[in-house]
């Protein structure tokens, strides 16, 4: 496995963690906004959304510019490539798994499918037959009312 910064990784994953953040990055993903315009879908306070955008800055996955009074956000993608790595890597690992359950699923159904010499065969429909009725000694004493 190709060795990754952890620290850069947590913050990634941790930016990712929140659906605002994802939305933000979604809303980047068209064009750079400025922070007015990212800020209006959501109903949170300017500073609570401000924090949004820290988290996502800290990671390396947006960039700010100022213009003036009117701030920017752009898109950084590429450390979302490291992420997509790591978790390729064990994306690999659990098809594996779930192919050998896989195998091992059909394998049983093979197993279940053959008739076994003790049972007698199942009929085509799959319906069981009902036993006949057992029989049992005379009824016990009645309570009376």
């Amino acid at each position: 496995m190709v060795k990754y910064n952890d620290s850069q990784l947590d913050l990634i994953f941790a930016a990712l963690s929140d659906a605002t953040r994802r939305g933000v990055l979604a809303q980047l993903g068209d064009g750079s906004c400025t922070v007015t315009e990212l800020a209006q879908q959501y109903e949170m306070s300017l500073p609570g959304f401000m924090k949004h955008l820290a988290v996502l800055e800290t990671a390396g996955l947006i960039a700010r510019s100022k213009e003036g009074r009117v701030v920017r956000c752009e898109l950084h993608a590429a450390p979302m490539q490291d992420a997509a790595v790591w978790i390729a890597h064990y994306q690999r690992f659990w098809t594996g798994q779930l192919d050998a359950l896989g195998r091992y699923l059909y394998h049983q159904e093979e197993i279940a499918s053959c008739p076994s010499p003790n049972r007698p065969p199942k009929s085509a429909s799959g319906a069981s037959t009902p036993s006949p009725p057992k029989k049992s000694g005379a009824r016990g004493p009645t309570r009376k009312r």
